[in-house]
């Protein structure tokens, strides 16, 4: 439980409120002059008596029905009255006004008259407080405009020696705080607080390390004050707390921005001392951040590389994406271009002697990657050019950045040419990253590209292509371009790591057919046969449907022949396309031809289709006027029609 101490407070005075939370009836009272003697009057009459119970317990009563009904207007008047009357006041209904008053929505209005009635009871009954209610009011605090009211609340704890836990308010005020102007009165706050509950062995009063390590990041990063960190480590130590691994990175941020070498190895060797030789990247990392505040690039570049060959490989990063920005905003904004170049050349050196280094864990990954991420892709590009002059060979983490830019805006010529300049310069890039680039081609539509980087693909001699063959063929096939299709296709059939199936022909076909070039279609199919694929039933109703779209029908009787010649396997669905388009071609010996062999495979075909079709296409057709002309065209016809039940 949290204690009143019958102690003197830390000032006499009544506490003044910040004007944004000045309450009118607890505000202290102004003095006024001395006014003139007044001339001798009559005795005054005696003072009105003391406030009955009955009227004390009315207001309780009305008080709790206001709070009850959300009538916090009433209730605050109430409160007052009560206020007024006596200073001791019931618990339960004192917490569930400052709690209502302070639930979200945040109105300000309500905030101010729950801060004053916490500082009234503060003053007066601090036993009836409770957790709840000084948290709900904390938590909306820190929502108000200002840091001020939550100072104040804050400092009226301790001003009336109001033991409450630093998880009451600290992590409240620590992120509202964090600047320069509000940051050293809640540093004279915490203070305080620290040493009274040293003092009065308060232990539910102390802060953790994580909250003291907040309060260093203030002192670091906010103030940038030496004085004020090292009084909060003596704090820390104070307390019996320990330093741990982000402790010593933010007096490494700090030492480093003030170029305070001495205390840096200092620093640096009592890590070590401690044990913490395993985990400096955190050290390293904030020596960076600290070093490019103050502007010294070359001490950036001797702790990178340092960090670098500490590391040792593997595939965690010296930096994170914000570290790598503030590194390359640092050098670029300084304009120090040809040190950044210089420092990726440097890095590429030491990862050439490591192992295991991945391509998005080298530096110069990073490095290229801050620049994209910042909008500067030309920038970037820059980088290679410049490292090219400089003399060195760059390296595959390097290109790997700005190729997925250049995929991410759709730049995939340039992409493509890039991938040219990597195979020139004897790096291969993985299957993942032709992957990308493939699939960005297509989808910005550039045929070319998507080409020339699967040639290159296959150049590399990787092992798998199918993601991307698949990727390329699919493209073309939605953009109806089956020339490219069959071009594509051609170029590839040689190559055993593509596997190329009839159905990839049958795509192909289709789209000739979907848009009428139905000559190409019949060149595919050829195309099938010479290279001994084995066309199936789908490559024919393919063919078959654009014959009939076109009313080529003669064409679908050569197929019918060919089909029927070379004995293919037929089911239903390629008998009924047969038979439909015979018939409205007016082949009818070809059609029956058809029927006897469904009949033969125990096929069942549905009549009244094909009826449709022959009155659609030869209603007025006469037997007589066919047996003058062909003896054998009338005997089809009335063989089809008895089969058909089209004589009856």
């Amino acid at each position: 439980m949290w204690r009143k101490l019958s102690l003197r407070s830390f000032s006499g005075e009544v506490p003044v409120l910040y004007s944004f939370l000045q309450p009118t009836i607890f505000a202290p009272a102004k003095p006024r002059p001395s006014p003139p003697l007044p001339p001798p009057q009559a005795p005054s009459p005696s003072p009105s008596p003391s406030p009955s119970p009955a009227d004390i317990s009315t207001l309780q009563s009305q008080l709790q029905l206001s709070l009850s009904s959300g009538d916090l207007d009433l209730a605050w008047r109430s409160f007052k009255s009560l206020a007024a009357l006596s200073p001791a006041l019931p618990s339960n209904l004192s917490n569930s006004l400052i709690s209502c008053l302070s639930s979200p929505p945040l109105h300000l209005p309500h905030l101010k008259r729950a801060l004053a009635a916490t500082l009234h009871l503060l003053s007066h009954s601090p036993h009836s407080l409770s957790s709840h209610s000084l948290l709900s009011l904390f938590s909306s605090l820190s929502s108000a405009p200002s840091p001020a009211p939550a100072l104040t609340l804050a400092r009226s704890l301790l001003q009336n020696r109001f033991f409450a836990p630093f998880s009451i308010w600290g992590p409240f005020l620590l992120p509202i705080v964090k600047t320069p102007h509000w940051f050293p009165p809640f540093l004279k706050l915490f203070e305080e607080s620290c040493k009274l509950a040293l003092q009065e062995r308060a232990n539910e009063m102390k802060p953790d390390l994580a909250s003291c390590n907040d309060v260093l990041d203030g002192c670091c990063r906010v103030t940038g004050s030496v004085s004020d960190a090292e009084r909060v480590l003596e704090i820390i130590s104070s307390l019996g707390l320990s330093l741990d691994e982000r402790s010593f990175g933010l007096l490494a941020y700090l030492y480093a921005s003030k170029g305070l070498e001495t205390k840096i190895v200092e620093l640096d060797c009592l890590m070590t001392a401690l044990g913490f030789m395993n985990k400096k990247m955190s050290f390293f990392r904030s020596l960076i951040s600290g070093y490019v505040k103050s502007g010294d690039f070359d001490s950036v570049s001797k702790v990178l590389l340092r960090a670098l060959k500490e590391k040792n490989g593997g595939n965690d990063c010296v930096l994170d994406e914000d570290g790598y920005k503030e590194v390359v905003k640092g050098f670029v904004e300084n304009e120090r271009f040809k040190d950044l170049a210089a420092l990726i050349i440097e890095t590429q050196e030491v990862e050439s002697h490591m192992e295991m280094v991945g391509i998005e864990s080298s530096v110069g990954f990073g490095i290229v990657n801050a620049c994209v991420v910042l909008g500067w892709l030309e920038k970037a590009h820059n980088l290679l050019d410049e490292m090219s002059a400089q003399g060195a060979a760059v390296g595959i983490g390097v290109y790997s950045s700005i190729l997925k830019a250049y995929c991410k805006e759709q730049r995939t010529a340039e992409a493509a040419q890039l991938v040219t300049e990597i195979s020139a310069a004897g790096l291969q890039l993985d299957v993942g990253s032709f992957d990308a680039l493939i699939d960005s081609s297509m989808t910005a539509q550039d045929f070319q590209s998507a080409f020339s980087l699967f040639r290159d693909m296959r150049e590399a001699r990787l092992p798998e292509l199918k993601m991307s063959y698949l990727t390329i063929m699919t493209g073309l096939m939605e953009n109806h371009r089956p020339e490219l299709m069959a071009a594509f296709l051609d170029s590839v059939i040689d190559d055993p790591r593509v596997e190329v199936a009839t159905h990839d022909w049958n795509s192909i076909i289709h789209a000739f057919c979907k848009v009428g070039r139905l000559e190409d279609a019949r060149r595919t199919y050829r195309r099938i046969v010479f290279l001994r694929f084995e066309p199936n039933q789908q490559t024919f109703l393919s063919l078959i449907n654009g014959y009939v779209s076109t009313e080529k029908f003669f064409s679908v009787l050569l197929l019918w022949t060919d089909v029927r010649r070379k004995g293919m396997k037929l089911d239903h669905d390629l008998l009924d396309a047969f038979l439909y388009a015979l018939v409205k071609g007016g082949f009818f010996d070809a059609a029956m031809q058809v029927v006897e062999k469904a009949q033969e495979l125990k096929i069942f075909i549905d009549k009244w289709r094909h009826k449709q079709a022959f009155m659609e296409k030869h209603k007025k057709l006469k037997v007589a006027k066919l047996r003058k002309r062909n003896f054998r065209k009338m005997e089809a016809l009335i063989a089809f029609k008895n089969w058909a039940g089209l004589n009856a």
